[in-house]
């Protein structure tokens, strides 16, 4: 029989003290790969040691995340940081307290349950002889792998999980101390800047480097294949001669496919297999239908639009590599990096810094390469390479455009007795080093642009956890029910992983299709969702949403204004989300009140999910009014803030957020269950205001005009 896995990223990371280390100074560091990214995991895992390890929390050391002692946890994604990296630090330190009680057993001639411990002393009952942890041999207990045989703490008693705690990380960013990658200084630093080609695939026809290597300040040009890359002393020089080297380069005209106005025809006309995902039509004859109905719901390209651009500093010296980046990755980086250098991953260092929020796959990896392959030209010297902000928006990997058709069939009672639902989208992550690491494969655009280029990876599905079947199967009750997916290989633009995946369109269109057979069925929204719902969590959050946001069945707009509501459980699988909002039309659409219940199981730091819940909310009102990436077959022409508008201050809508905390259940991740059904919310207040159905994320003015007309 085989052994039972460790708990969460435990398995692939045993060693205790890879986990945790005692320091001199009597505080405690606690090691994890997954890294802060806006969304307070640092915190939150933070918690979770000093409550299994019973110490405060102010003892706690969080250190930055780096290829050298951080445990390897893969890439910072999914909504699985806290089941992962947090499930590991709670068993982790649970044995290691354990065994720090068993060795204090021994110094103090007291048995080991007659124990207590109390901000890390360690004491009997009489308080007379106490021993620290810190006055034990700590390095020779934790020297070796874990068991997870000490269960973790009951929920009961806790004392610092499940209570609100500030963040761990905004100091620093409130008082203005260096916290981010672009802050980094490194002695004899040079600052770099790329230039690439309009499209990907274009080549590079002719490049007069005199006009750039006259400029004052210059130390190189670097011309690798179709890789061009300027470095100079000061970042303005390297940015003026960024400037003369893009004037400087000839591209031979490699168009896309189609623009954004056919981006979703394209999908739909490639041939492209489809996998069905599940297929209840075989299991008995259908209910007769009284009515049947079918819609095409359809979302662009998004970009993540992070207000700081992409960022890296790299130092390659002696056989070494040294990068300094905002990746969500460190390890797979590394691996990509060895790949693309022909080098061993043991001489390559990756440390994490932070950078602007980011929520899937940015242009943080690629720059990482493109620093190295400036400071390789330099003879080693560190480089800074920032890009700009048209090439953040020009260059990096996009949410990715999605097609779902969908189609139900009513009974004459109004229950929906048949469903189809169907996508088409290509594979929602081209990351660095998504399973296996093959020589000469890349996620790193600059590897397929140097003279000895690597091939593109490959952009996939997201392992076990899907990226265009995130959400394809809806959590109602329905008698019989057809989920099919199409993904398409060849696509226009690089697209990869962002906030939610395929989840944000696949429960935008299921949520307003379930708003549209509601309003077919003269059934109240809410209450037609509650009739197909058995699941109790998600009925909960439901029915929670709907009464703190006062929500009365059959009120009618007089035009000014809508209501709408949306639902999801993440994935099928986290946390649950509950959303009703009002939006005002005038005069324009704005979502004017938010209020959302959500359940993701045991609340580590309530205050740390509401701010999720509400950041989250913010950027999906954003993506479903605003957001909608710009090109034509000559490439992105969305290049700025103006090309490519985002939410303002002035438009963030009161919102209002209820946790129901499960503390004897698993907790479940935070990160993306907002997206799709505040989406959709929006789509169904704005038919609740108006009385017409816009389908095509953004929910533009010119798609209202459009479907008023």
């Amino acid at each position: 029989m085989s052994e039972k896995p460790l708990p969460g990223n435990l398995e692939t990371n045993r060693r205790l003290d890879r986990w945790i280390g005692f320091n001199a100074d009597r505080t405690v560091t606690i090691r994890t790969g997954k890294i802060e990214i806006g969304q307070g995991i640092v915190t939150a895992l933070a918690q979770i040691a000093a409550e299994e390890l019973d110490v405060e929390l102010t003892r706690v050391r969080m250190v930055g995340v780096d290829t050298l002692k951080a445990p390897n946890e893969g890439h910072t994604s999914a909504s699985r940081s806290t089941d992962d990296s947090g499930s590991a630090i709670r068993y982790a330190c649970a044995e290691a307290r354990d065994l720090l009680v068993r060795a204090a057993a021994a110094t103090l001639d007291i048995p080991a349950d007659k124990l207590t411990v109390e901000d890390g002393v360690i004491s009997g009952y009489d308080r007379i002889r106490e021993v620290s942890y810190w006055d034990l041999p700590h390095g020779e207990i934790l020297a070796r792998d874990a068991t997870a045989a000490v269960p973790p703490k009951p929920s009961a008693g806790l004392r610092v999980v499940g209570r609100s705690a500030g963040r761990l990380d905004i100091p620093a960013k409130v008082a203005g101390r260096p916290s981010f990658v672009h802050d980094v200084e490194l002695p004899g630093m040079l600052f770099g800047r790329v230039v690439r080609a309009p499209t990907i695939g274009a080549a590079l026809t002719g490049f007069d480097d005199a006009a750039v290597s006259s400029l004052p300040g210059v130390v190189a040009i670097v011309r690798d294949g179709n890789f061009i890359g300027v470095v100079a002393e000061r970042e303005e020089q390297a940015v003026k001669a960024r400037h003369a080297a893009s004037r400087a380069a000839l591209w031979a005209a490699h168009p896309l496919p189609t623009d954004m106005g056919g981006v979703h025809d394209y999908l739909q006309s490639r041939d492209s297999p489809a996998a069905v995902l599940l297929d209840k039509r075989a299991d008995g004859a259908a209910t007769p239908a009284a009515r049947t109905l079918s819609a095409r719901y359809t979302k662009p390209y998004v970009a993540h639009a992070a207000l700081g651009p992409s960022c890296a500093l790299a130092r390659v010296e002696n056989g070494t590599v040294e990068v300094w980046t905002h990746s969500q990755g460190v390890y797979p980086l590394r691996a990509d990096l060895a790949a693309v250098l022909e080098m061993p991953a043991e001489r390559i260092v990756v440390h994490h810094v932070e950078g602007a929020g980011c929520y899937g796959h940015n242009g943080a990896d690629d720059a990482a390469l493109d620093a190295v392959l400036l400071s390789r030209a330099v003879d080693g010297r560190p480089v800074q390479v920032q890009w700009m902000r048209e090439d953040e928006f020009a260059w990096e990997p996009y949410g990715p455009p999605m097609v779902v058709e969908t189609k139900a069939s009513l009974a004459a009672d109004g229950r929906i007795v048949d469903w189809s639902f169907e996508v088409w989208c290509n594979g929602h992550t081209s990351r660095p080093s998504r399973g296996k690491v093959e020589a000469r494969v890349s996620a790193l655009r600059a590897a397929w642009e140097i003279e000895n280029a690597a091939k593109r990876i490959q952009q996939a599905d997201a392992g076990g956890v899907g990226g265009i079947s995130r959400n394809a199967l809806a959590l109602y009750d329905f008698p019989t029910e057809r989920v099919v997916t199409h993904r398409v290989e060849e696509v226009p633009l690089r697209a990869s992983s962002m906030r939610s995946l395929g989840a944000y369109a696949n429960v935008f269109a299921s949520e307003s299709f379930m708003d549209e057979l509601a309003l077919a069925a003269g059934r109240d929204p809410v209450e037609f969702r509650l009739a197909h719902m058995k699941e109790p969590r998600a009925r909960a959050v439901i029915e929670l949403a709907a009464q703190k946001a006062g929500w009365r069945p059959n009120v009618a707009s007089d035009g000014t204004w809508g209501r709408g509501f949306g639902f999801a459980q993440f994935n099928n699988a986290y946390g649950y989300f509950a959303i009703a909002l009002e939006i005002t039309l005038e005069p324009a659409l704005e979502v004017r009140r938010a209020v959302a219940a959500v359940d993701v199981g045991r609340a580590i730091n309530p205050d740390g999910i509401v701010n999720q819940m509400e950041g989250g909310i913010v950027q999906a009102v954003s993506w479903a009014l605003k957001e909608e990436l710009h090109f034509d077959q000559s490439g992105v022409s969305s290049l700025d803030w103006d090309s490519y508008p985002i939410l303002t201050f002035a438009e963030l809508p009161q919102i209002e957020v209820h946790l129901i905390d499960k503390p004897d259940e698993p907790p479940l991740g935070a990160g993306e269950v907002t997206m799709g059904p505040t989406a959709a919310a929006i789509g169904n207040a704005l038919h609740h205001a108006l009385g017409v159905r816009v389908r095509d994320l953004p929910l533009t003015r010119e798609r209202i005009e459009a479907a008023l007309r």
